[in-house]
């Protein structure tokens, strides 16, 4: 009886009236917060840009765009230090299954492998990690790009975008997007959409993985 009155008292703790999960939408309000972030994925490449936010002075700002694996790259949007948190294990699984295995990891495994990590925490009663990551690569189906949100919800797609204003930074995306533009124009591309999201020209760090070299490489 005891385990019955527990479970009765902490459900509302887990979800709301509407029957949504009110940490979940908490984590994902953080992101919301967080720096304009964008994912492009044509035939040809797959690109990764974010907004570095201004800091103090005298304080380097935090990398944005991170190498997992030769292949795969990643970039994400909320607290720093769970953002942190989630490269290491996209790294940690990437290199299991290159010891297991001898190969790399295909993007598709290594982003549901995320979401199982990331939906484990909406299950037990403690804080779910407040960052939506996207993930872009080149594996043996071709080119790769998933959004992983703090639920454990996976996407793949052509176009994402998180952070702050995130709505009008896709918006700009969508109607521009072209898949036989060029990895400068998409650059471009995602220049505008995150200044049209953030009002101002933005600082901002990039990535690109390509069929061509099939290595993921940070622009700038």
């Amino acid at each position: 009886m005891a385990e019955a009155g527990n479970y009765g008292t902490r459900y509302p703790y887990f979800y709301g009236p509407e029957g949504r999960l009110v940490l979940v939408d908490s984590a994902l309000e953080a992101v919301r917060r967080g720096s304009t972030t964008i994912g492009i994925k044509t035939p040809s490449f797959a690109l990764l840009a974010s907004h570095i936010k201004p800091v103090r002075p005298l304080i380097d700002p935090a990398e944005k765009i991170f190498a997992i694996d030769g292949h795969v790259g990643a970039t994400a949007s909320g607290y720093i230090g769970d953002i942190l948190q989630l490269i290491e294990e996209l790294r940690l699984e990437a290199q299991k299954h290159r010891l297991n295995f001898e190969s790399p990891i295909d993007v598709g495994s290594l982003a549901k492998h995320l979401g199982s990590f990331l939906h484990n925490y909406t299950i037990y009663a403690v804080r779910p990690q407040a960052a939506s990551v996207i993930v872009a690569g080149v594996d043996q189906m071709g080119l790769q790009l998933y959004q992983v949100d703090p639920s454990g919800t996976f996407m793949r797609g052509s176009g994402f975008a998180i952070g702050q204003s995130s709505d009008t930074a896709l918006d700009v995306v969508q109607h521009e997007y072209s898949a036989d533009m060029s990895v400068e124009q998409a650059v471009a591309l995602s220049d505008k959409a995150i200044e049209k999201a953030l009002g101002e020209r933005p600082v901002v760090e990039v990535g690109v993985v390509s069929v061509q070299d099939r290595q993921f490489q940070k622009l700038h």
